[in-house]
Parts: C-alpha cells; sequence; structure tokens
C-alpha cells in the first residue's frame, strides 16, 4: 500500500474491479468495462463534512466502437457527520452507434437543508434549518433522430417528499405554499437532448442541451397537477486550441406553474450553480441563471479554475429584470484521479452577495 499511496495510477488500479478483463482480452471488440471503488469525502455548506463510498460503473455495450462515448454509471453512498444518509446515481447510457441513450437520476437521502422564505429579497435573517427525506426515481429513454448527438424521447418522474423536520411555528411550518410539509410529484417528461460533449464527466470541446417537460398530476398518484420545465444548455470550447485550457458556459432555467409544490420550486445556489450562495437561498417557481468558467492544466495531475455567475428567482416570468440579479464569483483547484476518464477531484471557493462557501466535490460543478 505505500506503493499506491506513492502512485496515484497505482492505488487507482488497486482500486478498479475489470468485470469482463478475461473476455475483452479474448476479444479485442469489447471494451475493458471497470468498476472504480473510491471513498468520498465531501463538503458543502448545506451538509457539513460527509463520508462515503463512490462506485464509478464505466462501460460500453457489445458491439459498440470509438464513435461510442463511455456510458457512466455513478452510485454514491455517504453519512454526514450530523447521522443523516444519501444515496445517488445519476447515470448515462449509450447503445451501439449511440442510436438510443438511458439517462437519469436515482436518489434516496435524509438530507439537511436551509430555507428563506420565497421570493427574491428574502432577507438572510430568515434562515431555518430544516430535515427532510426524499426518495426520487427519474429514467428517461431517447432515440437518436434527424442528426448525430440529438435524442428525442421521454420517460417518468416520481419525487417524494417526506418526513419534514422544522423549527416548531417556524416560517416553514407556516408557509402558505403547497407542499410545505412534503409532497408526491408523479408525471411524465418529455426530453430533447443533444449531447456532443467528446467526454461526459469532464468535457474539453462540445455541447449539452436538455429541454425537458413534465406534466404531474393527481390522477397518477401524485399530491398535485402541475407542469414544470428545465432548460440546461452548456458549451465548452478551446479558446487556444490546446486540452489545457477550457472555458465552460451554462444557462440554466426552472419555470413552473402555480400549483407546483414547494420543494420542487427552483432552489438558487449549491455546489454546482451558483457557487456561493447557500443551495435554496433565494426560492421561487422560476428561476434563470447562468455560469462561465475558465479551466487551466497546471501539471498532469493539477490544474486550476476561476468561475462567474449570476442569477435570479421569480414568481412571474415577466417579473425577471437585472436590478435582482445575484452575483457568484470563485477559483478552485482539481487534482485528476483517473486519466482515461478525466475524472477530477475538485475544491471549489465561491463567493455571492452575502457569504463566500467551499465545495469539496468528485467531478466538475457542469
Amino acid at each position: 500500500m505505500d506503493l499506491c499511496a506513492q502512485n496515484p495510477d497505482k492505488l487507482l488500479e488497486f482500486l478498479t474491479f475489470h468485470p469482463n478483463k478475461k473476455a475483452a482480452e479474448k476479444d479485442s471488440t469489447l471494451y475493458p468495462a471497470k468498476a472504480i471503488f473510491t471513498p468520498v469525502i465531501t463538503y458543502t455548506p448545506e451538509t457539513n463534512l460527509s463520508l462515503g463510498l463512490g462506485i464509478k460503473g464505466l462501460f460500453k455495450m457489445r458491439g459498440s466502437g470509438p464513435e461510442t462515448r463511455t456510458s457512466n454509471i455513478p452510485l454514491t453512498i455517504q453519512y454526514t457527520i450530523e447521522n443523516k444518509y444519501l444515496f445517488f446515481s445519476g447515470f448515462e447510457i449509450f447503445f451501439p452507434q449511440e442510436r438510443y441513450m438511458i439517462t437519469g437520476n436515482v436518489r434516496v437521502q435524509s438530507f439537511p437543508s436551509l430555507y428563506y422564505g420565497i421570493g427574491r429579497d428574502t432577507p438572510k435573517s430568515n434562515r431555518e434549518e430544516f430535515n427532510y427525506k426524499q426518495i426520487l426515481l427519474e429514467p428517461l429513454f431517447l432515440k437518436n433522430v434527424l442528426i448525430k448527438h440529438l435524442f428525442v424521447g421521454g420517460g417518468f418522474r416520481f419525487n417524494k417528499i417526506y418526513g419534514i423536520e422544522a423549527i416548531s411555528d417556524g416560517l416553514l411550518e407556516n408557509a402558505e405554499q403547497n407542499g410545505n410539509n412534503g409532497s408526491t410529484s408523479t408525471g411524465v417528461e418529455l426530453a430533447l437532448i443533444y449531447d456532443s460533449r467528446d467526454n461526459i464527466l469532464n468535457a474539453t470541446k462540445g455541447a449539452f442541451y436538455s429541454i425537458t417537460y413534465g406534466l404531474y398530476q393527481e390522477e397518477l398518484g401524485g399530491s398535485n397537477d402541475f407542469r414544470l420545465l428545465k432548460v440546461d444548455l452548456r458549451y465548452f470550447f478551446q479558446p487556444f486550441g490546446k486540452a489545457e485550457n477550457i472555458i465552460g458556459i451554462q444557462l440554466y432555467g426552472h419555470f413552473s406553474n402555480s400549483e407546483t409544490p414547494l420543494f420542487e420550486h427552483a432552489r438558487l445556489g449549491g455546489s454546482e450553480r451558483m457557487r456561493g450562495h447557500f443551495e435554496g437561498r433565494y426560492t421561487d417557481k422560476h428561476m434563470i441563471s447562468s455560469q462561465v468558467e475558465f479551466r487551466q492544466k497546471l501539471t498532469e495531475r493539477w490544474g486550476m479554475v476561476v468561475f462567474a455567475g449570476a442569477g435570479t428567482v421569480a414568481s412571474e416570468k415577466e417579473e425577471f429584470n437585472l436590478e435582482h440579479i445575484r452575483p457568484t464569483v470563485g477559483a478552485g483547484i482539481r487534482y485528476l484521479i483517473d486519466k482515461e476518464e478525466n475524472l477530477n477531484i475538485r475544491v471549489d471557493f465561491g463567493v455571492g452577495n452575502e457569504k463566500s462557501n467551499y465545495y469539496l466535490k468528485l467531478a466538475e460543478a457542469f
């Protein structure tokens, strides 16, 4: 183990399981699948320090060539120092020649969060801590149509929020919002995705454009009838023509209607968008946010980033205006743990309009 500690590649190999190693050695057309087991140590200001185990499954289906990107099934099991837990998987599976794609999310958790009220002008003195439990299932099946990298399809989404533990007679408990004591969202989703990224985990070039539209009904077992539109637009390029210098741009939108339950509202902030703001610092039915990040390779293993973002929420789409934009800026360091898949550990420091926060996570923010 001393040798593993001195050599990251040997340590990675020690933590990697090759399920089809013998078959791949005999058949050169088979992609050598692997499952990487890693200890997970993360920190976000909302959940504090958490420890756990991460398993990242990387594979290609039989018959896939170099034109088919590596499928990615990560599994994360975490436990926080506050006795909370998380099981999560956000997966992307490509069929041979990328004729079809399966993507989605699975989440089971009991986690802490913060509530400041509804709106873009809530004072930070409103801050309340609460705990909640969640079961989320969101599989999407899509087919390649018309042009390369364009997928159209749909699926279903089940999102149950329950076990709310809030301050007695506090802001959340007395909130006059649908679902402030929990909710169940059950519905179908329509999806359009254009994904030309060269790497799913850490793109150096290409685009990812995703539009999903969800229709949720009480007749399907939900607690509310509502509609939810999410738009996620990302673009990556090499400004100097070298993979050592990357610029990533993201524009994200979340739009819902008046019957949307509280825990389906847009929540500005977090470790992926608007770093520097607590997740949910500003909450409402609609949100628009953007961020740009410059990624610089320093050595074979080490890198750094600088980023800036802006976003806001609104109760009606007509209320969006520049006066209520919330800014964020920050910087971070990167350490490459898997050269083949370009997978990093990241430490980010983000500054919002009220506070600064640190984030320790696996893989890029976007």
